[in-house]
This record gives structure tokens, sequence and C-alpha cells, in this order.
């Protein structure tokens, strides 16, 4: 896939990917990075054919990145990158780990099964950016950043409750599904509200974190990564106003309300 076609799927996202806040010299390694991500959510969803095949390719292509020249666009264009910040495999081995979760696991019986499978599928993706800020070795920082990435992905869970369940995946933990008394996720219901409600508290608990990283790091870089977080509060104020209906549209945070946002202090 090309990397254009890959970096148009940004303008979903519920914050900016490279924000004007951060140094233009590192937007460009932002993007590149993004895309893989969008690469690897492609393929484990949407790709015609032997997914688990189309992963296992992508794992060959970011070996090349390591040790000579991968042949795919959006992995070319990611190659600079982790060279010039020492970007280590994990964390992409463990993004392409998490897309092969979603092709064996359909449903997740509590929070903390949800969780790990976040540590796969999300946090990673902190660990990077914060590798590009040559931030990675904090603890602190990783553990907030951890924080942030799971409640955007949970933020993600609840505006895509239909078109997970038309992937044949629940992210909606079961024991929370049981303690609302919701039986259907193809319709709304005052059970379903309930639940949608009690899960976005929880990513606002997690997207707290986002305040500690901003202050830690500091200045407008600060400022740029705390955004992440607020984009994601933004989308649940989204969906608030849009009363939780998730199955006639996809709420999320207009560009006005992220341009405010990043305006923020």
């Amino acid at each position: 896939m090309e990397v254009a076609a890959v970096a148009r799927r940004a303008r979903t996202e519920n914050f900016p990917v490279a924000s004007f806040l951060f140094p233009r010299r590192l937007r460009p390694h932002l993007r590149a990075v993004y895309g893989f991500a969008r690469l690897v959510d492609i393929l484990g969803d949407e790709v015609e054919g032997d997914r688990l095949a189309a992963l296992e390719e992508l794992e060959d292509e970011v070996e090349a990145c390591y040790s000579g020249a991968p042949s795919w666009p959006v992995l070319q264009a990611l190659q600079p990158t982790i060279r010039e910040f020492a970007l280590p495999r994990e964390p992409f081995l463990r993004l392409i780990e998490g897309n092969r979760i979603d092709q064996r696991v359909s449903d997740y019986e509590t929070w903390d099964d949800v969780r790990e499978y976040c540590r796969h599928s999300a946090d990673p993706v902190g660990r990077l950016v914060l590798g590009l800020l040559r931030l990675d070795r904090d603890p602190e920082l990783v553990a907030a950043s951890d924080n942030v990435c799971t409640g955007l992905q949970l933020v993600n869970f609840l505006q895509d409750v239909p078109r997970d369940l038309a992937l044949g995946r629940i992210y909606l933990p079961a024991e929370d599904r049981r303690r609302f008394g919701v039986t259907e996720l193809d319709r709304p219901s005052a059970e379903l509200l309930e639940l949608l409600r009690y899960e976005a508290a929880r990513a606002r608990g997690l997207l707290a974190a986002g305040r500690l990283l901003q202050e830690r790091i500091g200045g407008r870089v600060g400022r740029a990564v705390g955004l992440f977080a607020r984009g994601g509060l933004a989308a649940l104020e989204a969906l608030e106003t849009a009363e939780w209906d998730v199955f006639t549209q996809r709420p999320r945070p207009s560009r006005t309300r992220l341009a405010l946002a990043a305006l923020a202090r």
C-alpha cells in the first residue's frame, strides 16, 4: 500500500497525528510511525485473503528495516526514522502481534483481558513517540503514555461498536456487559447507554495521564504530546453530544474542536 493512501487515514483520528506544536523536523518521523501503525490495522482488518500471512510478511519487512532494505513503501519511509532515533524492534512487533490476536480472539471476558490486548495494539505507539523524543527510558513517562494510549483505544472501541461487531469482534468486556444487562450490541438500548457511559468514565481516568506527560515534558512539545489525550477527551464530548448514538454516525471531534484543544494549555 502506498504511503499517501495510508496517511489519508490520519484525517479520521481523534487527534492530530503530527501537530504543528511538534518541531517541524519531527513531523515526518511522526507520520512515518503513524503510517506503520495504520498499515498494521489495515492488514489485520481489511486485507482480502490470508491476513496472518500478510502480517507475517509485514514482520519480515520490519526485520528488513534493521538488517537490509524493505520493499514496501510504508516501511521504506519508516527505515530512516528507525535509524535516526535507534527505535527498537519490539514496539513494531507488538503492534503486529496485536493484530494477530484479532485474528484469533473475538471477545474478552474482563477489563484486564482488554487491557492486555491494548498493551499490544495501542501502547507501543506511545512508546515509539517517546522514542522520537528520546524519552522512552523514563519509567514514569512510559507508564503515563501507556495509560493514554489504552484510553485512546477504549474511546475508539466506544465509537466503533457497530464496526467492530461487523468484524466479528467485541471489545467491551463481557463482565461489564453482564453488569449492565447488555445482551445486544447491534441496536441502541438503555442498558447499552449505561455501559458506554461506564466505559467512557474508565477512558477519562486513563486519559488523565496526559496532564502528567504534558507537564513533565514541558513547552510546546509537552503540549503536543498532551494533545493526544485532549483529542480523546474531545471525542468523549462528541459522543456525549450525540447522546451516545454510535449506530447512525461515528461521533468524533470536529477539526475546530481539535484546533481549540491544541491552543489550550
